[in-house]
């Protein structure tokens, strides 16, 4: 008989889950039944995101993705605290300088591509391996964005790291699939966090800005509406869904208004 709990069971890592989408998921996951590892750089943040939700179904571990021994350690954390790895949220990003090409940072943009391409590159490696080792059938999401389909004036940077994730999602799923692994990417329109938005004026002047913008109207995108896609992805409720870009965003790259 059904629990009602999409994850039950289910142990999950969650990366830049100290803030925004990331402790969102991680509310959200731990609700429907899930132990989460909340991996993070921002250790104050995701301590208290952790302490938040509960000792018994969530911890921190802080780990820079740039650094593959640092995110390879933080698997092994995972599998020694719970003896399995079922899900990866490769969630962590970060958004450059607004720009345009003309005026790249190259430097800048070798950051933007080391933490959103090569961070998650990482993490998919390795919690793929776990899984592939202990015969799991497990569930891979990474956060994309409406930037990985569409192209803009502003954030080149940005908008490559995006392009560049959705080819590493796609692949993934091809090299994973014959182990029973899915690989999906989530891709939200833009969303007010802690990444886009310093304060709470900020925000509200983003979310108006946005919401001006979208094609889908009487709806502001908030972070949990992100969550909520990302869990149907992460849960067996999509268990024929793999190298898929599930776009949040009310229609906007269809429809590009």
């Amino acid at each position: 008989m059904s629990t009602g709990l999409r994850l039950d069971g289910k142990i999950v890592i969650i990366t830049g889950g100290a803030s925004g989408i990331g402790a969102e998921a991680a509310r959200l996951f731990t609700s429907h039944g899930a132990k989460v590892v909340i991996v993070d750089v921002q250790e104050e943040l995701g301590q208290n995101v952790a302490v938040s939700i509960g000792e018994d179904k969530a911890s921190f571990y802080r780990c820079d993705i740039t650094k593959e021994t640092e995110v390879e350690n933080a698997v092994k954390f995972t599998v020694e605290k719970h003896g399995k790895l079922d899900v990866l949220f490769s969630n962590a990003g970060v958004l450059e300088t607004v720009q345009g090409i003309l005026d790249i940072d190259l430097e800048e943009l070798d950051r933007t591509m080391a933490i959103n391409v090569r961070g998650a590159a990482a993490f998919i490696k390795h919690a793929a391996r776990e899984m592939v080792a202990s015969g799991t059938r497990g569930s891979i999401v990474c956060t994309t964005s409406i930037a990985a389909e569409i192209g803009g004036p502003e954030f080149p940077g940005y908008t490559a790291s995006k392009h560049a994730l959705l080819g590493l999602v796609r692949s993934a799923c091809g090299g994973l699939g014959k182990y029973g692994i899915r690989v999906n990417g989530v891709a939200p329109y833009a969303v007010s966090t802690g990444l886009t938005s310093k304060d709470e004026e900020a925000a509200k002047l983003l979310e108006d800005h946005y919401a001006d913008k979208a094609n889908l109207k009487g709806v502001v995108l908030k972070a949990h509406h992100v969550a909520q896609a990302a869990l149907f992805l992460a849960s067996d409720d999509s268990v024929y869904i793999s190298g898929q870009n599930l776009a949040v965003d009310g229609g906007f790259t269809v429809v590009r208004p």
